[in-house]
């Protein structure tokens, strides 16, 4: 029987890819548990009970942990498409943290409710300035990004140690942190009796306004190109790369940045070391598995958001350790990065188009 040679290959929607990375979690979660000799039934219904279970656990705890995982995932989204590899948004996070708490302590009782526009502003601003030594970096010695800013995480780390033990330490001396911001430096709830405060409408309307620019503006156009073929991108578009990788780069850092202000204007209302639990790098895998599209990232920034959180519920009501989760994360990522190129390589091998498969064309 002839075959028809016009028929498009099978590729898998977001839907299904999302499906399938569910699936993949599920699966690795009940193998991982049985090799450990755990309960699986406890910890499932522990997982359960802590991410959607209940209306104060999606509320309080999940979209809580979304509201930062979304914005960092766009950061990582934002870089990744313009072709920079910027593994830099757990420091960018963490500077943008240190500059909305040092905003908040400074002006909070001059300015009243306008210090959170200053403190949101402040940490894009300290995530951007961060994110832009990598860029200078890479743009005038030609250091890879990937080094410098795992480089720099490490720095933003030590920056805010220092910062919670000398300039900004609380003002009796005794706890590394900060003064706790007063109630008008922080983000108001969103639904009275619970945890989750307006960090997550804004950081929704970072990702559909994102998805917007690159599918719809010139300057979303170039990003993509750049990201695709800068080569080609400069020569046959005349389009400034450099430029264009050093805006995304800051655009990228801006983004981490307020995600770190955020954390410390909606959840943890002071500066303390170890305030971020690795958003930075499960930013890294919410991005990928939303194939670099923002739109995505609201959904997987949930599902990771959801992982964590039932992840804490399930060490504390199932004696599951608390490193499973970042195991989970990893054996998720491998799974779906493998799906994705095996489902690539049959594109390729039936003659389509690899680019519109891998869904960069367009977010």
């Amino acid at each position: 029987m002839p075959v028809d040679s016009t028929r498009r290959p099978f590729r898998p929607g977001p839907a299904l890819r999302l499906a399938v990375a569910a699936l993949v979690l599920c699966v690795a979660l009940a193998v991982l548990l049985r090799l450990s000799g755990l309960d699986v039934g406890r910890a499932v219904a522990a997982l359960w009970r802590g991410s959607f279970g209940s209306a104060d656990a999606l509320l309080s705890s999940t979209l809580v942990r979304a509201s930062t995982l979304i914005l960092a995932g766009l950061a990582v989204a934002i870089a990744f498409r313009a072709g920079i590899l910027n593994i830099g948004a757990e420091g960018q996070l963490l500077v943008g943290a240190a500059a909305a708490a040092a905003v908040g302590g400074a002006i909070a009782a001059s300015f009243g409710r306008a210090t959170l526009i200053a403190e949101l502003a402040g940490g894009a601003a300290a995530g951007a300035a961060w994110a832009w030594i990598a860029a200078m970096l890479r743009r005038r010695f030609g250091v890879l990004e990937v080094i410098s800013t795992l480089m720099l995480n490490f720095l933003a780390l030590y920056v805010v140690s220092y910062l919670v033990r000398g300039p900004l330490q609380e003002p009796l001396g005794i706890y590394p942190q900060t003064a706790s911001l007063p109630d008008v430096a922080r983000l108001p709830a969103l639904f009275s009796g619970t945890r989750l405060h307006w960090g997550f409408p804004i950081a929704v309307a970072c990702a559909v306004a994102a998805w917007a620019f690159l599918r719809y503006t010139a300057g979303g156009f170039r990003l993509r190109a750049v990201g695709m073929n800068p080569s080609a991108a400069w020569s046959a578009g005349l389009i400034d790369v450099p430029g264009v990788t050093t805006r995304a780069f800051l655009v990228s850092g801006a983004l981490a940045g307020l995600a770190g202000a955020i954390e410390v204007t909606g959840v943890s209302f002071a500066l303390y070391e170890n305030l971020s639990p690795g958003y930075g790098y499960s930013a890294i895998a919410v991005a990928l598995l939303a194939r670099l599209n923002p739109a995505l990232v609201i959904v997987t920034g949930i599902l990771l958001g959801a992982l964590e959180a039932g992840g804490s519920a399930m060490q504390r009501d199932a004696s599951v350790p608390s490193a499973l989760v970042s195991v989970l994360e990893a054996l998720l990522l491998i799974g779906v990065i493998v799906l994705e190129r095996t489902a690539l390589r049959r594109v390729a091998a039936t003659g389509g188009d690899v680019e519109e498969a891998m869904g960069v064309a367009a977010p």
